[in-house]
């Protein structure tokens, strides 16, 4: 079962992280179209945050089932308690974003596609970070 939920883990790993990469790269791409094109190209992008958001949910369910030789002993492991910590606040950033996303689509476009870049590049280097930490954390 560990090597299933690794596989899901590693999984999850690449259609998260994948898709802030993604995003990031098609933001640079739409800030060379006219304001009306930029909005238009943003919004559609926002269904690859879909996948983003699936990724992480595999990750968390199957982190949590990888994490269970590790709790007794989190305490003794900063690295590991920095890396959960991080998935919080990336699992929130992207709450947040979701929300923007939904205001971005009722009308509010502009002043949310702002928010949405800043704190898309701010998940991307929540992303980054967990990866290293985890590299660091079970070498």
């Amino acid at each position: 079962m560990r090597i299933a939920m690794l596989i899901v883990h590693l999984l999850g790993l690449a259609m998260g992280v994948g898709s802030s990469f993604a995003l990031f790269f098609l933001g640079l791409s739409g800030s060379k179209l006219e304001k009306g094109q930029r909005q238009n190209f943003a919004l559609h992008s926002f269904r690859l945050s879909t996948m983003g958001h699936i990724g992480l949910t595999m990750l968390i369910f199957s982190g949590l089932y990888l994490m269970t030789p590790y709790w007794n002993s989190l305490a003794d492991r900063p690295l590991l308690i920095a890396k959960l910590c991080m998935v919080l606040l990336l699992t929130v950033s992207i709450v947040v974003i979701s929300i923007y996303q939904k205001r971005a689509r009722r009308g509010e476009t502009e002043s949310n596609l702002k928010k949405i870049s800043a704190l898309g590049k701010i998940s991307l280097v929540f992303g980054i970070i967990i990866v290293l930490l985890a590299v660091l954390n079970f070498r």
